[in-house]
């Protein structure tokens, strides 16, 4: 480790942390855990074993890990308890398929800066702030009134990164853990590379819809200026060496995990920088379920392509039902996992997906949100989803999920049952 100087935490709470960090170690090396990593591993390579069950411990983490379990006083060492003590819960607790690596994780702190302009946002009389969050509806005042006149007043994105910073993270880690779990660099730097949000946070989404009608030719200049400054991004990481592998247990698309033996490249050797061919990366649009698949194809999907097959693997989709334009979406050349959402045909992703593509679907949340939890409805939605499927690598992804009704149990329950579906349609 390089001689810096580390804030100091007191003896109670590292002792704490260490206590975590080696039940973690145990969980990562049991049978179970690494008998999910293989099973992940075949899955996303097109060789699925069963289908996998995931549900997200975020945003409704609070209500499964709460602050009266914490012991550590120091802030940081709170933040690293919560976090260890998430992951056991959730592999304790919950029982699904996420699986449990023996290393720590940190990255580079980078900046990506704005466009030169800023959307103003107005929120409504009923948004309140809980612990820190805004909870309520808003509108924004697009910066880009008129896609020709106010073109000028966008600029391409400056990157920078703090390697001090990020290495002080890194060697903190180090210093409380390292002997018992490793640490390592992973993470990325963006959600989604889809543009078409920050498209309507500059020009508002009405106007985005209304340009493909009144003003093709400004919104083609809008979507390739994002197309080059996403790209101009990824080239800057690349060169920068601050790119890391996300073909383990790293959280890729909207909801899966990167387990692949397709990634990195070939020609890759450890040691070597990371290339955003050596990378999963999502692609989605769900602010343009609005338009129809033509006005998608020749708006968005070119721009989205350029960028998407640049790297090795692409996950697509998230929210929106891509079934009334999957004829435009198949036609990435590295796509590998899509999204099939509640919203979404699931008979015919079924069958267009079949033998070619991972089938992530994701259950509608409000069968675990709300106040009524019904179980035969959660086992008949899950069973659909295998009849339809059947011929594909299939997950369930129960994401989104922002609280659980003041029930944390019924994270587990909601996996019991999706086992016991997978279980009567596909057999022990």
């Amino acid at each position: 480790m390089t001689d810096v100087s580390l804030p100091q935490i007191p003896t109670h709470d590292r002792q704490v942390l260490r206590d975590l960090a080696r039940e973690i170690r145990d969980i990562a090396y049991s049978d179970e855990n690494l008998e999910k990593k293989d099973a992940w591993y075949a899955h996303n390579d097109l060789k699925p074993r069963r289908p996998l069950v995931l549900i997200e411990s975020f945003p409704a983490t609070d209500e499964l890990v709460t602050d009266d379990m914490l012991s550590c006083r120091d802030e940081w060492a709170r933040r690293q308890e919560k976090h260890l003590r998430t992951m056991i819960y959730h592999v304790r607790n919950i029982r699904d398929d996420e699986v449990i690596e023996p290393y720590l994780t940190w990255n580079w702190h980078v900046s990506a800066g704005n466009y030169g302009v800023s959307s103003t946002r107005h929120d409504s009389d009923k948004v309140q702030r809980v612990d820190g969050k805004v909870v309520g509806s808003y509108s924004w005042e697009a910066p880009v009134k008129d896609l020709d006149a106010d073109f000028g007043k966008l600029k391409p994105r400056v990157f920078s990164v703090d390697r001090e910073s990020s290495l002080r993270q890194r060697y903190r880690l180090e210093d409380v853990f390292g002997d018992i779990l490793g640490v390592r660099q992973r993470g990325g730097y963006w959600w989604t590379t889809g543009m078409t949000i920050i498209a309507i946070d500059l020009i508002g989404l009405e106007n985005l819809m209304l340009a493909m009608y009144d003003n093709p030719a400004g919104l083609h200049r809008l979507m390739g200026f994002l197309r080059d400054d996403h790209i101009a991004f990824a080239e800057w990481l690349e060169k920068e060496g601050l790119l890391s592998l996300n073909n383990e247990n790293d959280y890729i698309g909207s909801g899966s995990r990167g387990y692949t033996r397709d990634l990195p490249q070939k020609d890759w050797q450890p040691g070597d920088k990371v290339r955003t061919g050596d990378c999963w990366v999502l692609s989605e649009s769900q602010e343009t379920v609005g338009v129809g698949p033509g006005q998608f194809e020749e708006f968005i999907f070119p721009y989205q392509k350029d960028v998407v097959e640049r790297f090795g693997l692409c996950y697509y989709g998230c929210c929106e039902p891509v079934h009334s334009r999957w004829h435009v979406i198949k036609k990435f050349r590295n796509l590998r996992s899509v999204s099939v959402s509640p919203w979404c045909d699931e008979e015919m992703m079924g069958e267009a997906l079949a033998g070619k593509y991972v089938y992530s679907r994701k259950p509608n949340p409000t069968l675990i949100s709300t106040d009524v939890f019904d179980e035969n409805a959660i086992r008949n939605d899950v069973a659909k989803t295998l009849r339809c499927a059947r011929k594909c690598s299939i997950e369930i992804v129960m994401k989104d999920v922002h609280t659980l009704a003041g029930d944390p149990t019924r994270a587990a329950r909601w996996v019991e049952l999706a086992r016991q579906a997978i279980d009567l349609e596909w057999g022990k």
